[in-house]
């Protein structure tokens, strides 16, 4: 019976020491996608939602994600502020957007980072609710 105790203790020791490591590199994946995106200036070449092509509400705005968490987006006299971070999701790195204002609130959302380069960020969002999917791309200027 002792074996038995010592070999389901060792178990969960081990079980807890993976766990552990999973986390580590998930921060650092996260840690990746923010130095990508905190370097230089950003805009939207592409978002849609269900498939309706919207990239034409961020026409001429350009993001600017800096190191706090905070993100702007300007054009001309117009400043909107919101806020990012990055995280994981079901074992997918993320990008999390936080906006309060107009079009604005349309991509703030968890997006599913798919892909990036240094110069191109490709997001997708998929609603638990009606199953629809939004596609956000970043591009540096």
């Amino acid at each position: 019976m002792k074996h038995i105790i010592r070999l389901a203790l060792f178990s969960m020791v081990i079980s807890m020491g993976f766990s552990a490591c999973k986390k580590e590199d998930d921060s650092s994946s996260g840690s990746v996608a923010a130095q990508t995106i905190t370097q230089g200036q950003w805009q939207v070449t592409h978002f849609s939602e269900n498939g309706i092509d919207e990239t034409t509400k961020f026409d001429g705005y350009v993001f600017r994600f800096s190191s706090n968490g905070t993100v702007t987006a300007t054009r001309s006299a117009t400043v909107v502020s919101g806020t990012w971070s990055t995280g994981n999701d079901d074992s997918q790195l993320k990008l999390v957007l936080n906006f309060s204002t107009g079009n604005f609130t349309e991509i703030s959302d968890d997006w599913h980072i798919l892909n990036q380069t240094t110069a191109k960020i490709r997001l997708e969002d998929v609603s638990g609710g009606n199953g629809g999917t939004d596609l956000l791309t970043f591009e540096k200027v």
